[in-house]
């Protein structure tokens, strides 16, 4: 059986609130979080209202469940851009390009093209 909006709302809210009881170092923060926000998927407007109600909460503990969400939500972006660049290599694309629109250093671009 699955939750409703409101219920996976406070499912999310009260993982967080664990979470930051936990006091992990910021990389377990952001796997676990990441973990669990595969399995737990809120649609644009369940998003929405989980934030409205993190801004809600004592500045302190809003802060940081925003600070763990911002954390994992880059590491998906930056997973998003490799991916992005390592598709363009296979395409043959040239170098500078692939560094044009990513934004990824040479250095880095460098590096996946020897992985593949």
């Amino acid at each position: 059986m699955g939750y409703n909006s409101s219920e996976k709302i406070e499912v999310k809210k009260a993982f967080f609130r664990m979470l930051l009881r936990l006091e992990l170092d910021k990389a377990r923060e952001s796997l676990i979080a990441g973990f669990f926000d595969t399995y737990l998927k809120l649609n644009e407007k369940e998003e929405k209202l989980f934030l409205e109600e993190v801004r809600s909460m004592s500045s302190k503990e809003g802060e940081k469940i925003m600070e763990i969400m911002t954390s994992y939500e880059r590491k998906g972006i930056e997973k998003g851009v490799m991916k992005v660049a390592k598709r363009m290599l296979l395409k043959n694309m040239p170098m500078e390009e692939i560094v044009d629109i990513t934004g990824l250093p040479m250095e880095e671009i460098e590096r996946l093209k020897e992985e593949l």
